[in-house]
């Protein structure tokens, strides 16, 4: 009987609803696909993706080092239990007066914002794409001086920095574009790129994120110690250390912040220098011309507020819309990028006879600043002279004089004359000068910065600032050759 009672038990049925079965079944399916089919797939696709760097690194000038491959965790991972990190995690602790744990919390959420997760295909294929297109769509795009020979005696090895003056938002875009078929490039950039949509592109493109204002010691030290890391693996990296846009259309003054934290921890004596590569740009037009100079009245010390009023950029776009229909619309004239001497820093602490991490803080700051004025002047000796820069000069030299177009080609024609005799790029379209001028002219009476009547040209009165935003771009290169010789 106990038996019989056991058999019946054991022959008995389960019965279960629909909805567990299907759901039994995909939990099943996926636990095969975790254990069996996605490791041979992702082994697969890391081994394509290998093999796409191996490629890339064949064409391009620099190679993407292994750093700038490393899973983005393994270098949070690597930040956050940084030596120094974890001393300055302490120290805030006891400052602050907060548990340990709260400190490295906050270690954690900044090493996360600042770490990029560089994808070469994102770069490549998607970024540089866009960067083409953009800077072809929008101007006709030049290279002055190249510097090719300098630039291939730059050992392979070094971690290469691009230091780039800083005129426009277009400037990530353009030398991603121009320097694609040197390396990938990684840029520190701010809180504008903080965007929805916008954010995860940039950082796959191996942009850092960097806040700017923040002035708090724990902060600074994680970004400090990233961009160390970086240095020292031999990513390279584009820096601009005006650190914000020329609201005057001048060079401004080089702030010290990322290069301090690339130089401080520099070993002369080490497997691997830092060459910094000075690099000028310089636009016929400024995208954000009329807001930037609109922020140089602001009151000195307070920070502009720069809003974005959609109707006004919805109605700007439309109307281009409109002219390129009507057949009247014209790209913003020439961008030119130029290319400087590199400046080995391996060579400058020796001719300097220094040791930045031998040195106290105050000289370390002061061998930092003297560095950044050197190359800073590197930047201003490259930047190429465009077409608009020398019209906007000649006409404000005149004055209110009213001028003909001969008045205006031979007060070009000396200013070229002045700038070539000292070695600096302008550019001429098709060797023409009469062409480069009428060009120039064109750009500056289509926008109503320079007025025509009757066959002679003057600058607008009403439009004076934006004329010598566009003068001031290469105003330092006539600075320079008033200068007397040494």
């Amino acid at each position: 009987m106990a038996r019989g009672e056991m058999g019946g038990d054991m022959g008995s049925q389960v019965t279960l609803p629909l909805w567990a079965v299907v759901l039994v079944t995909v939990l099943a399916a996926l636990a095969v696909l975790d254990r069996i089919l996605m490791p041979s797939v992702r082994w697969a696709l890391r081994r394509r993706a290998n093999r796409a760097i191996d490629e890339l690194n064949t064409r391009l000038k620099l190679r993407i080092q292994p750093f700038k491959l490393t899973r983005r965790q393994v270098l949070i991972d690597r930040l956050m239990f940084d030596p120094e990190v974890l001393h300055a995690a302490d120290e805030y602790a006891k400052e602050a007066g907060v548990p340990r744990d709260v400190a490295m919390e906050k270690v954690k959420r900044y090493a996360e914002e600042i770490v990029p997760s560089f994808s070469a295909y994102a770069y490549f294929r998607v970024g540089t794409r866009i960067a083409r297109s953009i800077s072809q769509m929008l101007y006709r795009v030049r290279i002055g001086y190249r510097n090719d020979d300098a630039l291939a005696k730059v050992d392979p090895g070094s971690s290469v920095i691009f230091v780039i003056n800083h005129r426009s938002n277009m400037d990530y875009v353009l030398v991603t574009y121009v320097a694609a078929t040197s390396s990938a490039l990684s840029y520190a950039v701010g809180e504008w790129a903080q965007v929805w949509g916008l954010r995860g592109l940039i950082r796959s493109m191996g942009a850092y994120f960097i806040s700017r204002d923040s002035r708090e010691g724990l902060y600074r030290k994680v970004l400090a110690r990233y961009v160390h890391m970086a240095t020292a693996a031999g990513v390279t990296q584009a820096i601009f250390p005006e650190g914000g846009l020329s609201r005057d259309g001048r060079l401004r003054p080089p702030k010290f912040g990322l290069l301090s934290y690339m130089v401080s921890g520099f070993d002369p004596l080490g497997p691997r220098d830092v060459v910094f590569v000075p690099v000028a740009v310089n636009y016929d037009r400024v995208l954000e011309d009329r807001m930037l100079t609109s922020a140089a009245s602001t009151e000195p010390g307070k920070k502009p507020v720069f809003g974005f009023n959609a109707k006004v950029f919805a109605s700007h776009v439309l109307r281009h819309i409109g002219m390129a229909i009507r057949g009247e619309w014209h790209r913003f004239g020439y961008t030119c990028v130029s290319f400087g001497e590199p400046v080995s820093l391996r060579q400058h602490v020796a001719e300097a006879n220094i040791d930045f991490r031998l040195l106290t803080s105050e000289a370390r700051h002061a061998e930092t600043e003297r560095l950044g004025n050197r190359l800073m002047q590197a930047v201003g000796r490259v930047v190429p002279a465009l077409p608009v820069s020398l019209v906007s000069t000649a006409m404000l030299e005149a004055g209110d004089k009213p001028l003909s177009l001969l008045d205006i080609k031979q007060l070009v024609s000396s200013l070229i004359g002045v700038l070539e005799a000292q070695g600096t790029y302008v550019h001429i379209p098709r060797a023409d000068r009469d062409y480069a001028i009428a060009v120039g002219l064109r750009m500056l009476t289509l926008r109503h910065l320079v007025l025509e009547e009757d066959g002679s040209y003057r600058a607008n009165p009403d439009e004076l600032i934006l004329l010598k935003y566009y003068a001031n771009a290469i105003v330092h290169l006539f600075e320079s050759a008033a200068e007397p010789a040494v």
